[in-house]
């Protein structure tokens, strides 16, 4: 934590001029504000932010060093707020871009912040939410929330313009395999396994039969949700772009079921894991039914999604290795081993498509 009195202590954050522009552009806050770092997230920095007088903002920033091209766009993360606030998706409100790097270093923006429960595991889900009925309803409003934004029209919002809407995975397979490229030299275990199963998916995507928003990263630990609940918002919106639906809920499925082995794939194991949630089999069930679409290549999008969060975590074992900061540094060294299992996981998945 920091306040205007102590700018070193926010890593980051230039707390004098970031002040001085939240005070002019966000109507009715008061500084001195404090602020802190969020607990979780390894890429695009989250910053809850209090004033005088108890209002809370988030403000969200790129990691500190070693960026990635065409990474951390925070101007295209509030214009996705700024459209999607227009719809049923549950988001925050957004409330201001800023674009120049010389008030804290990199662009930002600040948003509402949404009190609530963030489940990032078992333990926090286990206490947090004791009622068995309130997991189940976490879950199935989960999945309504993924058919909803699936189901927004991308011209009417104004984000037609946000990505080609063709091709979808062939565009993330080119993407991802680069950024990989770019990233193993910082130490992988099986870079060839990671390369591999990317020529494997390539030769094996489906048809792209429709084309909508898609969150790039949709996961339980990435919504806030009540103690009922309710899903109050869904958050992280750096990977959204234009295309197949399928890809978020093979990425939901990814984060919500164990592999067989049952070992967690990111070091701590799913809240979904503890009883009173949904399967992964009656989260596709209930999406399906809510969306009226065929989910019969979903092996395909897990596979896929383990895929591409391996070549994802990789990006972020450079990063660390290159000197960024203000992350959350927990289990670093374990990157390049979940690398090397992510990639075995997607192939073992394809497999099955």
């Amino acid at each position: 934590m920091g306040t205007a009195a102590d700018p070193s202590a926010v890593d980051g954050i230039r707390i004098a001029s970031v002040t001085e522009w939240i005070a002019a552009t966000v109507p009715g806050v008061a500084p001195p504000f404090r602020f802190e770092l969020v607990a979780g997230g390894r890429s695009n920095l989250t910053f809850r932010v209090d004033d005088v007088g108890g209002r809370s903002l988030a403000l969200r920033r790129p990691p500190t060093s070693h960026v990635l091209p065409t990474a951390h766009d925070m101007g295209r993360e509030h214009r996705i707020l700024r459209a999607l606030s227009t719809t049923p998706v549950p988001v925050p409100v957004a409330l201001g871009v800023c674009d120049d790097p010389s008030v804290t270093g990199a662009p930002f923006y600040v948003m509402s912040f949404v009190e609530g429960l963030v489940l990032r595991d078992a333990p926090t889900a286990e206490e947090a939410m004791p009622d068995l009925r309130a997991r189940r309803r976490t879950g199935e409003q989960l999945a309504d929330a993924l058919a909803e934004l699936h189901r927004v029209d991308v011209d009417a919002v104004g984000l037609g313009t946000l990505a080609r809407r063709d091709a979808y995975v062939d565009r993330q397979l080119r993407r991802w395999s680069a950024q990989f490229a770019q990233s193993a030299a910082a130490g992988v275990e099986e870079p060839g396994a990671v390369e591999a199963v990317g020529e494997s998916l390539a030769r094996r995507v489906p048809p792209q039969r429709e084309t909508t928003i898609v969150h790039g990263d949709f996961r339980l630990d990435n919504a806030v949700v009540t103690a009922q609940g309710d899903v109050a918002a869904v958050l992280d919106w750096e990977l959204c772009t234009l295309g197949d639906p399928m890809a978020d809920l093979g990425t939901l499925l990814d984060y919500w079921s164990l592999p067989d082995d049952g070992a967690p794939i990111l070091g701590r194991t799913p809240a979904s894991a503890l009883r009173g949630f949904p399967t992964g089999e009656e989260l596709v069930a209930r999406y399906a039914a809510t969306s009226g679409r065929d989910v019969g290549d979903i092996a395909f999008f897990m596979a896929f999604g383990y895929w591409r969060l391996a070549c994802i975590l990789q990006g972020v074992y450079a990063r660390y290795r290159g000197g960024a900061a203000a992350g959350d540094p927990q289990g670093v060294e374990h990157v390049p081993a979940t690398v090397a299992r992510l990639a075995r996981l997607a192939a073992t998945t394809l497999e099955l498509s």
